[in-house]
């Protein structure tokens, strides 16, 4: 009785297609909708913390100085009011439903500007909608904070790339050293920011291969440079600084001491390194396999060159 040999096509699932056109999908959507998460995450931070703040403080001031205009119930006689207005040193003022006065034109501006709301009873309440409608509007403040925020930040580096500001910062960062539960947080929080931010980049010499983490096994691995003299010593040979990444972040990998001999060098660029790393090894550099078909049709040709055996 013959056994039906089960290929793998047939052991494929009626949704596997589904499954990975879903995959794939995923895969071209999750990395631009992601970034968009970041930076949506990254301006409500400082939308929250830094502009509203900014904000309130803002308008507080503003309140507080045109709530000086506002006059008291006891400025203006009733009887020099027509229709809830007196005109004193020259100017027309109009009484509020809590009996203060205010200038007729701020009161009429409040009016059209947040009609068709009613106006509010309060004096000191509108002069908030007076400061929000005319001075703090999101078309002005945006662009305004945008400005100052960049001259802040301008300032600061400067300061701080100054002598006497690098050593302030530095006492800074000594107090934020000792204090138990903060530091750990911000030596986290600190170094990512200097890894996004920072000018200083690692520069990769060269794409090589080495046997880790055993023998027999070979990963792709960047040079950074010469490795520590004291490790030299010990393997009596040159030996070399590699960052082996990981797939698929390779902005993260492991510092590994190898010895020069024990290393080969690859025929790729630093970017044909990073797609091989970040696609898992899907995405291999053209020229490695034109070499390899190449090796390949030469070892079919001297197959078929080879005599063919005498039968016996």
């Amino acid at each position: 009785m013959d056994i039906p040999e089960f290929t793998s096509a047939s052991k494929r699932r009626p949704l596997d297609p589904f499954r990975r056109a879903v995959i794939r999908g995923l895969g071209v959507l999750l990395p631009p909708l992601l970034t968009i998460v970041i930076f949506v995450w990254i301006g409500n931070t400082v939308a929250n913390y830094v502009l509203g703040p900014m904000e309130s403080g803002a308008r507080r001031i503003l309140v507080a100085h045109y709530q000086n205009r506002i006059l008291p119930e006891d400025s203006i006689p009733v009887e020099q009011l027509t229709d809830g207005r007196a005109q004193l040193d020259g100017v027309l003022y109009q009484q509020t439903a809590d009996g203060r006065f205010v200038p007729a034109e701020d009161y009429a501006y409040v009016k059209n500007a947040i009609r068709p709301l009613p106006v509010p009873e309060k004096a000191n309440e509108i002069y908030g909608d007076f400061v929000d409608r005319k001075f703090l509007q999101p078309h002005v403040v945006i662009p305004l904070f945008l400005c100052v925020f960049l001259l802040v930040l301008y300032l600061l580096g400067r300061f701080l790339a100054a002598g006497v500001g690098r050593f302030f910062w530095m006492q800074f960062e000594r107090i934020i050293n000792r204090l138990p539960v903060i530091r750990n947080v911000y030596s986290s929080v600190k170094q990512v920011t200097d890894f996004l931010f920072s000018e200083r980049e690692i520069e990769y010499t060269r794409v090589v291969a080495i046997e880790y983490p055993r023998k027999g096994i070979w990963t792709i691995a960047m040079v950074t440079g010469d490795s520590l003299l004291d490790i030299s010593c010990a393997a009596n040979e040159p030996v070399l600084s590699v960052l082996v990444p990981t797939s698929p972040m390779p902005f993260t990998g492991f510092t590994v001491t190898v010895k020069k001999s024990e290393t080969i060098d690859l025929n790729i660029t630093i970017e044909q390194a990073f797609q091989f790393i970040v696609s898992c090894g899907v995405v291999v550099p053209s020229a490695q396999i034109a070499q390899a078909l190449a090796d390949r049709d030469r070892s079919e040709q001297s197959e078929s060159s080879l005599p063919a055996p005498v039968a016996e």
